[in-house]
């Protein structure tokens, strides 16, 4: 895939712009971030893309030096399994994280 890279953004669209994965974070008040939606267009489903749309996200996040929360429970739920492999991004406030996926980008 093709990934591109936006402030709070990192996703991917086909030849066509249709959206085809999708991540999102904000920024807290601590300088960590929140990622608060993942999103994979249902004819991709099941197939690992939002596991490996997580592995660029973490890597974006070690790369900038960044920790992260997650309210997304998909998100939550990864990062929680990959412990061991991306400690220097979880935040120690993971475990404490409320979780409330957005839908269609609502919360």
């Amino acid at each position: 895939m093709d990934w591109k890279y936006e402030n709070g953004r990192i996703y991917s669209v086909n030849e066509s712009n249709e959206l085809m994965a999708e991540t999102t974070f904000v920024y807290k008040e601590n300088g960590e971030v929140d990622i608060d939606h993942t999103y994979v267009n249902p004819q991709l489903r099941g197939k690992g893309l939002a596991g490996k749309m997580m592995g660029v996200v973490a890597e974006y996040l070690r790369e900038n030096s960044l920790k992260a929360t997650a309210t997304c429970s998909y998100a939550n739920a990864w990062l929680k399994k990959h412990r061991e492999s991306y400690s220097d991004i979880i935040s120690d406030d993971l475990d404490d994280q409320a979780i409330a996926c957005k839908i269609d980008g609502k919360r």
